[in-house]
């Protein structure tokens, strides 16, 4: 099927819907402005409110003939102090409050903490940061059921805000019974990833993937230290990795975030996996027209990181400018990648072949669409295993996949490059070779006479076969 849409960049940008994007109308605008895939939260919103965006997004994608990724994200544990009498209170340095286990309404020298076992594994010393690091306190007495702790730093508390325990790996479950039930409903839906919240460790997704059982994609939001000190293994487990910056810039010093996130880009890009570098990109656009110059900024870094995406949450699932946010992250985006410069980073850190024919094949086709000038790229693929091995190289041209399996398809729009067609009709490479010379015409990708460099495998269709590199010209 021929697409109307065109993307002028590699890099992918993942819009989270909310109250100001999630109607058919808003949505299908975000969509021909720029987005890729859509996130769906599972912080806020109903199944209901969900599922009904999931079959918006399927209707817009039948339009335009081009696939939607849709990613679902679970809330994780939530941890929080609990309420105050007056709503909130006065805070000064030094000052004593007790944390304990007592739902009733807190004051001045004490509030509740519902959470026993992080009492328990918390030692004398320790710090505990509140409201997204706004309050610092110190741990120092605890006892069975209580901690007293001082203030360190912060004038105020309010009901209700969160906290976290730089340093110390908590003994709880990184899935909730809320996720439990919310991972069923998203799978029934038919989501194409599912990124798991508050990841300590390996096991805490190897569990995931174990329930997923293939369904969807799994991807590990990397918000805490002992996730960035245990990213290697984490990544044998999942399909991906969110570099969720908020909170993990909450726990860990401000200027170590910056050299933590070219780390990581850096890591899964070589693990031939998607990452996504999320949060706080353009948030003063939720409530103005433009962003700041430090957000433009920041945005391109992530670029010239060599990220897959770039992810916008509240300015396009509350903001007032959703589609304003959008365009102008498309056009970060497309000015980034212009420059010459980025072309330079990104050919100067291509990953090496993996020992492996496949992998060999697929750095050869990046090779050879340089030398010979092609216009594209494209690879035949059921699983998406080779379109993932190209794109790690970071190519200069589209990457084309074509698949007849439809959930690959829309897995594979959240990669570098990557454009996926969904094909139903061919039966032999020679057939397929066809169809990539003539749908890559059609779709744009190329003009007629020019070369696309195509892979495959042969015997045709079977999986993590990718053995053939052939030139042809698109007609």
């Amino acid at each position: 099927m021929t697409s109307s849409i065109r993307r002028y960049r590699q890099t992918k940008i993942v819009a989270t819907l909310g109250p100001a994007s999630g109607d058919p109308e808003m949505m299908r605008k975000l969509f021909e402005t720029g987005v890729d895939v859509f996130r769906m939260n599972f912080s806020h919103g109903t199944h209901e409110a969900h599922r009904k965006n999931l079959e918006t997004a399927r209707g817009i994608e039948k339009e335009f003939g081009r696939p939607i990724g849709i990613l679902a994200d679970l809330q994780g544990p939530k941890l929080r102090v609990g309420q105050f009498k007056d709503g909130k209170i006065s805070l000064t340095h030094g000052q004593q409050i007790r944390f304990d286990l007592d739902e009733s309404e807190g004051d001045e020298s004490r509030v509740c903490l519902p959470h026993p076992e992080i009492m328990e594994a918390l030692d004398i010393g320790a710090s505990i940061l509140l409201d997204d690091g706004k309050v610092h306190v110190e741990v120092r007495k605890k006892g069975k059921d209580f901690l007293d702790v001082e203030v360190i730093a912060g004038s105020a508390l309010s009901n209700n805000k969160g906290f976290n325990v730089p340093g110390v790996i908590l003994p709880i479950p990184a899935l909730t019974e809320k996720d439990r039930t919310d991972l069923d409903a998203t799978l029934e839906m038919g989501a194409d990833w599912i990124a798991q919240s508050f990841v300590q460790k390996p096991e805490d997704v190897a569990e995931t993937k174990k329930i997923i059982d293939g369904r969807a994609a799994l991807m590990a939001k990397i918000e805490k230290p002992s996730a960035v000190e245990k990213i290697e293994g984490i990544l044998e487990h999942v399909d991906g990795i969110m570099l969720a910056r908020g909170d993990l810039g909450v726990e860990l010093p401000p200027e170590d975030v910056p050299a933590v996130q070219k780390k990581i880009v850096r890591k899964v890009r070589h693990a031939g996996k998607p990452v996504i570098v999320a949060t706080q990109m353009l948030e003063s656009m939720i409530d103005n027209a433009r962003p700041t110059r430090a957000e433009a900024s920041d945005v391109a870094t992530a670029v010239y990181d060599g990220a897959d995406a770039v992810m916008l949450s509240a300015e396009t699932a509350t903001g007032s400018y959703p589609v304003e946010a959008v365009s102008i992250m498309d056009r970060i985006c497309q000015s980034t990648e212009a420059d010459k410069a980025y072309r330079r980073i990104m050919k100067s850190d291509h990953p090496d072949t993996e020992n492996d024919p496949s992998d060999a094949i697929t750095v050869s086709a990046t090779h050879v669409a340089h030398d010979i000038g092609a216009a594209c790229i494209v690879n035949y693929t059921t699983s998406g295993s080779t379109t993932l091995r190209t794109a790690r190289q970071r190519p200069s041209v589209p990457l084309i996949c074509l698949t007849q399996n439809e959930s690959t398809a829309r897995r594979l729009m959240l990669s570098y490059g990557v454009r996926s067609i969904h094909i139903t009709d061919v039966s032999s490479f020679a057939e397929t070779v066809d169809a990539a010379a003539r749908l890559t015409k059609e779709n744009g990708y190329a003009g007629s006479g020019d070369k696309i460099v195509m892979t495959a495998g042969v015997p045709f269709g079977v999986s993590g076969t990718t053995n053939v590199l052939r030139i042809a010209e698109a007609k």
